[in-house]
Parts: structure tokens; sequence; C-alpha cells
């Protein structure tokens, strides 16, 4: 990622990105502090009553809109990552958060009267934390190495939606019977966002 690339995304010119920061890593992480922020706030889960199947829409939609909004950040990840001491430092407590909250989301579907997912030992919540988070973080990439070549612009957001195909598929296994056909339904209007 150039600063060009950065200034075009932000739809300023780079002498007036560098006029505001010392340097790209102080731009970079920046756009992290913003990105981390976005989805701390829509990852938030209410203590108060049992999630539903539209709250878990809600936190797909939301994150995967996220990622289409800082999809520039995801396309470097990993080298951003390696050249910033202090990016990997709190990428790596954001990373951990996050897990946290997916971990609350999939608890918070298991409880009351129309709970969503039937109930589940610690590991296959921990296995479908971990698979939910692997899937949204690396969709871009997929989509980059396995549908649009080396054109990164050739990627859309309704592709990028796609991924919340692949989250759902993870729990149609543990659903409870009420919402089997529904989130099926879901699924395949995920899927022909994305097909080409």
């Amino acid at each position: 990622m150039t600063t060009n690339h950065i200034a075009a995304d932000l739809g300023m010119s780079p002498g007036n990105l560098y006029y505001h920061f010392r340097n790209k890593s102080d731009i970079i992480y920046e756009i992290f502090i913003q990105y981390e922020l976005l989805v701390d706030h829509y990852l938030q889960v209410p203590e108060d009553r049992p999630l539903n199947l539209n709250d878990l829409i809600f936190y797909l939609e939301t994150v995967f809109d996220g990622l289409w909004s800082y999809r520039f950040f995801h396309r470097d990840l990993e080298f951003l990552l390696d050249s910033d001491e202090r990016l990997r430092k709190d990428y790596r407590a954001f990373t951990i958060r996050c897990l946290d909250s997916v971990k609350k989301i999939l608890k918070g579907l298991q409880k009351g009267p129309d709970h969503v997912l039937k109930a589940l030992d610690d590991e296959h919540i921990e296995s479908m934390t971990l698979n939910v988070w692997l899937v949204v973080t690396n969709w871009m990439a997929y989509l980059k190495t396995a549908h649009a070549g080396n054109d990164s612009n050739a990627i859309d957001k309704e592709m990028l939606k796609q991924g919340i195909y692949q989250v759902l598929s993870f729990t149609v296994p543990y659903l409870t019977p009420a919402y089997v056909e529904e989130v099926i339904t879901l699924q395949e209007q995920y899927r022909q966002n994305a097909t080409r």
C-alpha cells in the first residue's frame, strides 16, 4: 500500500496527508485506530437479553461493511504488522478482544427460550470462534488470490459479503430446528451476491 493509495481512498492528496502525519506508519496506525473503534463499537454484546438471528446478521453485516470500508488496510495486513511494532502489538490486543466478542456472541445465541444455537461445550465454542475470525480476517486475501487475480479492484462489496455465507455455514450443524430453514435461506442470499 502506498501513500497514494491511502490518499486516493481517503479522497485527498498525498501532500495533505503529510501535512497531518509525520510518516506513512503514523498514517497506517491512525487508520487502524479508526477501524478498531468501529469494530469494537459494532461487536458490543448486550448483557440484558439473549441474542437472536437478527443480531447475528447485524454483526456479520457490520463487520463485513467495516472490512470493505478499510479494505486497503487488509490488503497488506501482514506486511503492515511486520513493519510497525506498535501496530503489531495493538493489533494483537484487538484480535484478542474480537475473539472474546465472537465467543460472547456465540454463547448469547445459545440463551433464551428461542435460542438459535444448541448448547455447545467450550471446545466447540472455541473452535467456532477461531473459524469465524479466520474467515472474516482472511476473506479479502482469499478473494484477491482465488477470484480477482492480481487486480484487487475486481473485488466488489457483494463479493466480499460472500464471507457471510461461509460464516453462517459454521452454524448450520448447531442450529436449533426452528432456525435451520431460515439460516439456509439467508445463506443462499449471500452466495448469490458473490457468485460470478
